[in-house]
């Protein structure tokens, strides 16, 4: 659902911005607050049984386990994943570009037929040309 802000954004004050930012529908905090619930749940709970419910021994296990996924987090490199990212987004566009109908060929199929040099021929030319855009 596409929201409207340009009367807010042309009529803004001083804290327009964050009024604008506080407002609920179409922004980006109603988009990730389910996901922002789960990860800070998630996160509790970890911690929770981390500080009470370990021992000292499976506390240097947990820990040994942390410093592990944090060095096989590092060894995919960021610009790998940006590149691929970059690659998909490219490819879409392209797909999309490719896709939109171009009227260049009926035109040069109609002028090949159409080729008097009087009024009428000209204006229904454009006509076409005209048709040929817009559908």
């Amino acid at each position: 659902m596409t929201i409207i802000y340009q009367y807010r954004v042309a009529t803004t004050s001083l804290g327009g911005f964050l009024k604008l930012l506080r407002a609920w529908r179409g922004s980006v905090y109603k988009l990730l607050y389910k996901e922002l619930i789960i990860f800070i749940s998630l996160y509790a709970l970890v911690s929770m049984v981390y500080r009470l419910a370990l021992a000292p021994p499976q506390k240097r296990q947990f820990e040994s386990l942390v410093v592990d996924l944090r060095s096989v987090s590092t060894s995919i490199p960021i610009s790998f994943v940006l590149g691929f990212y970059v690659t998909v987004i490219v490819q879409r566009w392209w797909d999309q570009f490719t896709n939109v109908p171009w009227p260049d060929r009926t035109l040069f199929v109609m002028c090949t037929y159409l080729h008097g040099t009087d009024d009428r021929d000209r204006i229904i030319r454009r006509t076409v040309a005209r048709y040929g855009r817009i559908a």
